[in-house]
C-alpha cells in the first residue's frame, strides 16, 4: 500500500464552493488518501454539503466557531497521513497534483517538502492563468525558500505544498491567536525544520482570490498588530538556522512590507519595525504605489509617497475606506 496522504479542508461559510472543493479532493489519482473536513460553526449549509461526500475515505466534523487555525488542528489531530495536503474550502487542487509531489519526494531525502505551480483565479476558474515566479524552483536547504521568496516578495499558498508527517511535527500546531499571515509564521517553521524544497512544475493548484471577509483583507487595528506578532516570528524561525547576510536582508524586507500595511496608523509599532530593518543592515522592498506617486517616493521617500497615495484613493474611492 503506497503512503496515506491526509487531505486538511477548513470551512466556513463555504457553501458556494464546497462541492468543487471536495471533488477536488476526493478526486486524486493517488490512491491512498483520507480526507478529513472540519466545519468551523458555519451558519449556512457547509455542512450539509460536506456530509453528502461523507464515506469510507471522507470523514466530516464539526465545531464551534474557533477560527481557521483551531480548525486545521483540529483536522491534524485526527489524521493518519504519512503526507499532509491542507486545502481551504474554496481553493482546488488539480486531479493529479499529490500523485506527481509524491513521486518526487520519493526520490527525495527524508523530509524534504515539495511545491507546485499555483494560479490565482476569482470566479471563473477559466481565467486562471499560471505565471512562473523565481520561487519556482527548488531549494537545498529548504529554509532558502524563505531568504529567496521574502527578498523579491513573492509567496505560494498552503495547498501548493505537500509535507511529510514528521516535518510538520516537528513544526508544531497553527497558531491560533493570529488573525494575519497565519500561513506566513506557519510555513516558515515548516521549511525551517525540512530539509529540501523540491518544485513540481506539472503539479498544480488553484487559489481562489477576491472573496469578501477573506482573512488576507483584514486591515484594522487589531489585525495589524497581529501581523507584527506573526512577523516577529518569521524572523526568529529563519536566524534561528541561517544567521547569513542573505537571511538578515530577508527579514528586513518582510518587515518592509510591514511597515507599508501599518503607516501611519500604527506608530509604535511602525518605530519598531524601522529599527528592526535598520538593525539587520536594511531592505530592498519599495513601497507599492501608483504611478503618479512615484516619483515622491523614489526622491522624497517612501513615508509622504504613501501618505498621498492613500489620500488620492480616499478622496477617489470614499465608499471602499
Amino acid at each position: 500500500m503506497p503512503p496515506l496522504v491526509s487531505i486538511l479542508i477548513t470551512a466556513y461559510n463555504a457553501e458556494p464552493w464546497l462541492a468543487d472543493t471536495l471533488a477536488s479532493a476526493t478526486g486524486q489519482t493517488w490512491p491512498n488518501t483520507e480526507v478529513i473536513l472540519v466545519d468551523d460553526g458555519s451558519t449556512d449549509a457547509t455542512l450539509a454539503v460536506a456530509r453528502h461526500f461523507e464515506g469510507p475515505s471522507v470523514r466530516v466534523l464539526h465545531q464551534e466557531n474557533r477560527g481557521a487555525c483551531a480548525a486545521r488542528n483540529a483536522a491534524l489531530s485526527e489524521a493518519q497521513g504519512d503526507f499532509i495536503q491542507y486545502l481551504d474550502a474554496d481553493d482546488l487542487l488539480a486531479p493529479d497534483k499529490i500523485e506527481v509531489q509524491m513521486r518526487r519526494l520519493a526520490e527525495e531525502p527524508a523530509g524534504a517538502v515539495a511545491s507546485c505551480a499555483w494560479s490565482r483565479f476569482y470566479d471563473d476558474l477559466a481565467t486562471a492563468t499560471f505565471k512562473p515566479e523565481t520561487n519556482w524552483k527548488d531549494f537545498e536547504p529548504a529554509a532558502r525558500w524563505l531568504v529567496h521568496s521574502w527578498s523579491v516578495h513573492e509567496m505560494l499558498p498552503p495547498l501548493a505544498w505537500l509535507t511529510p508527517r514528521a516535518v510538520v511535527a516537528a513544526a508544531g500546531p497553527w497558531d491560533e491567536a493570529l488573525q494575519l499571515n497565519q500561513d506566513g509564521e506557519y510555513f516558515a517553521r515548516v521549511l525551517t525544520h525540512a530539509s529540501k524544497a523540491v518544485f513540481c512544475p506539472e503539479a498544480r493548484v488553484y487559489y481562489r482570490s477576491g472573496l469578501a471577509g477573506s482573512i488576507s483583507r483584514r486591515k484594522g487595528e487589531a489585525a495589524l498588530r497581529s501581523l507584527f506578532r506573526s512577523y516577529a516570528r518569521c524572523d526568529e524561525h529563519l536566524l534561528r538556522v541561517d544567521d547569513s547576510a542573505a537571511a538578515r536582508h530577508a527579514v528586513a524586507c518582510l518587515w518592509q512590507t510591514f511597515l507599508f500595511a501599518a503607516y501611519p496608523s500604527l506608530p509604535d509599532l511602525t518605530r519598531r519595525a524601522e529599527a528592526r530593518v535598520a538593525a539587520l543592515g536594511g531592505g530592498s522592498r519599495k513601497a507599492e504605489v501608483s504611478r503618479p506617486f512615484r516619483p515622491v517616493r523614489d526622491l522624497l521617500g517612501w513615508k509622504p509617497a504613501l501618505r498621498l497615495h492613500r489620500l488620492w484613493y480616499r478622496l477617489r474611492y470614499p465608499s471602499h475606506v
